[in-house]
């Protein structure tokens, strides 16, 4: 499939966030593998949004540039696609098998929530501090608070985009391929690599050499994650 997008310019703030995520909800087809993630992650960051307005962030002004800066790596992967060139390894997959018949809805959704957590988000937490001259313990409360964002939607995923029906079939493959990944071990993840991208962020070689290893490794979660199941 061939993914038809017209870029916008990079988003400036988490409206213009908001609105280039609704642009794609209407211009993919529902079954579409992006589709699906777009919309489940246009949820969580209109949720974001909502809590950052409400002051429910220690920070609400770092919360709000995470949450750009960690959507504009998304959008990138997208518009990287769209004009024919290779996106990161880490998001790949999910635009190699997006119209595939035998990969399920709650495959991309889990595949694409893989990619930007496992992946983009570290990114954004340095990009984040380096843009603020913060320090990374300064982020950590508001970390936690939209990972709890995160995994309540990842709860709700679960049981929209899984068959009703085979929810408690043990022999499912569905059931045992989904049941391998975690929200939770990926976010912890996410922190220990940004700590370790944090502490090398003098030594450019070395945090690139980290950051490609680092797709790598998300990228073959995510190709395991969109195991065509028939």
């Amino acid at each position: 499939m061939t993914l038809t997008w017209a870029k916008p310019a990079a988003p400036a703030g988490i409206e213009d966030v908001l609105a280039q995520m609704r642009m794609l909800d209407g211009a993919l087809p529902p079954r579409d593998g992006v589709h699906v993630f777009n919309r489940v992650y246009l949820k969580v960051t209109e949720r974001v949004a909502e809590q950052a307005g409400a002051g429910g962030f220690t920070d609400g002004a770092a919360a709000t540039e995470l949450a750009v800066r960690f959507a504009a790596r998304y959008l990138a992967a997208v518009d990287h696609t769209a004009a024919g060139r290779e996106p990161p390894a880490c998001w790949r997959p999910l635009f190699q098998l997006r119209g595939h018949p035998a990969v399920r809805p709650l495959q991309f959704a889990l595949a694409g929530i893989n990619a930007h957590i496992g992946h983009d988000l570290a990114l954004a937490l340095v990009d984040t501090c380096r843009a603020l001259r913060g320090r990374p313990h300064l982020m950590e409360a508001d970390f936690e608070r939209v990972g709890g964002l995160l995994v309540a939607m990842e709860e709700r995923i679960r049981e929209e985009l899984m068959p009703g029906p085979d929810l408690l079939d043990v022999a499912d493959p569905l059931t045992h391929l989904v049941g391998s990944w975690s929200l939770q071990a990926a976010r912890r993840g996410a922190w220990a690599s940004f700590r370790a991208l944090w502490a090398v962020r003098g030594l450019p070689d070395v945090a690139e050499e980290l950051t490609g290893r680092i797709d790598s490794s998300v990228g073959l979660v995510g190709r395991c994650l969109l195991t065509p199941l028939g």
